[in-house]
């Protein structure tokens, strides 16, 4: 049963290169993710403790799939929020924080290797850094609802699969 959670890791980590294809609806690639780690979950909670190559294909798809499987989930949340303006007013398509795709693929893989490794404080160091990080852009119209709905998105994800991940380590 490891070996199938393993493939869905994978699949989510594959998720969003159907991104790419313009001919694809964005809504595809979030639903997948979402599906394989669901899958991934169930399998691995049925699983034995991994050991030997396993273990370390475990940590590699874990971060993997925790780093480029949720790039299209933020995008989906922000396109959500868009549709649920609070008061009427319509957010921007493109926010004021730039870099934010590179910057939550590598706090999602933080975020998933700190729970991997059994170090859930290292997630409160990653969210003081990109906390602190962005605090000057803060100030700029939607900013902080930008910050806050991606590094939710982001982060609620990386538990998810970082969460599977040490599932199948223990």
């Amino acid at each position: 049963m490891s070996i199938t959670a393993l493939i869905f890791l994978g699949i989510a980590a594959l998720a969003p290169l159907p991104l790419s294809l313009r001919r694809v609806p964005q809504w595809i690639a979030p639903i997948v993710a979402i599906i394989a780690v669901g899958v991934a979950a169930i399998t691995a909670a049925a699983s034995h403790k991994v050991t030997g190559f396993e273990l370390g294909a475990t940590a590699v798809l874990t971060i993997a799939a925790a780093a480029f499987g949720g790039i299209p989930l933020a995008p989906a949340a922000f396109r959500i929020a868009r549709r649920q303006s609070d008061a009427g007013e319509q957010v921007a398509a493109t926010g004021p924080l730039q870099g934010g795709r590179i910057i939550g693929i590598l706090e999602r893989a933080a975020v998933a290797g700190a729970i991997v490794a059994g170090w859930p404080e290292g997630m409160a160091i990653v969210l003081a850094v990109k906390g602190l990080a962005r605090y000057p852009e803060l100030r700029e119209p939607h900013a902080s609802e930008q910050f806050i709905i991606g590094t939710f998105a982001s982060v609620l994800w990386a538990i998810a699969v970082g969460g599977i991940g040490r599932g199948l380590f223990t």
